[in-house]
């Protein structure tokens, strides 16, 4: 079985270098902390087989990472969140049940809101 090439960032500009430390310092999102990690530490001349070995990563993973800094930068390390599940109710709706919410059951002329 062949050895896979070697994988490493492209060389990083300064600006790149001190925003990777300034989220590897203040990130509180997980994900964009932990592909800044793996940037940082293959800017450093870090092995892939290295950082996986350090961080507990796949092998897949942290080539993933490298890749897609190479071709997008920094935009590469903020993780893609799906919408979520469409909403089923309108706003005008929403609206109207937040004003029923906010009102005492007394004005409705019942003494307790239920979920019926």
């Amino acid at each position: 079985m062949a050895r896979r090439p070697e994988v490493f960032v492209r060389p990083l500009s300064m600006e790149e270098r001190r925003k990777l430390a300034r989220i590897g310092r203040t990130a509180n999102d997980p994900v964009r902390l932990r592909r800044a990690i793996v940037v940082l530490m293959s800017a450093q001349g870090q092995a892939v087989p290295d950082i996986t070995s350090l961080m507990q990563f796949s092998a897949d993973y942290v080539r993933d990472v490298i890749h897609a800094f190479n071709e997008r930068g920094l935009a590469a390390l903020a993780p893609k969140r799906s919408g979520g599940r469409p909403r089923t109710i309108g706003e005008q709706i929403r609206r109207r049940i937040c004003l029923i919410a906010r009102t005492s059951p007394a004005s409705w002329g019942i003494t307790t809101f239920s979920t019926r």
